[in-house]
């Protein structure tokens, strides 16, 4: 990756960081005055309400595992890297549609290490 390229993601990551500590201290002023205003209580316990805080929920609790598993990449865990340089080659048909070993990424998914991960070692991500 390009330096320019990190320093957009670097970019990216401090505005999201911004705007989800907005995002915790909007919510916390509004869950301290909602036991005294019920016309707020009513509207923070909308469905769309709390299907947007789940939403957000999910996608913060998959980020979080994601840059754990990221973390243990950059620094060499074992079990990750071992996994990495073992994993076998899936056969595929010469007429397949498959990119090449070239267009391939390295990497497994996300749901790989954590089944990886999970299988292998009794150790939770925080």
């Amino acid at each position: 990756m390009s330096e320019e390229y990190m320093d957009e993601i670097n970019v990216r990551i401090l505005r999201v960081t911004e705007d989800l500590r907005a995002i915790q201290q909007e919510l916390n002023c509004a869950a301290m005055q909602a036991p005294s205003n019920p016309e707020l209580m009513e509207n923070l316990s909308r469905i769309s309400e709390t299907e947007s805080l789940q939403v957000l929920q999910s996608a913060i609790d998959q980020m979080r595992h994601f840059l754990w598993f990221y973390g243990q990449i950059l620094t060499g865990e074992p079990a990750v890297t071992e996994h990495l340089r073992q994993r076998p080659q899936a056969k595929r048909p010469e007429a397949s549609a498959q990119p090449s070993g070239s267009e391939r990424t390295a990497w497994p998914s996300e749901t790989r290490l954590i089944r990886m991960l999970a299988d292998g070692r009794n150790r939770k991500p925080n």
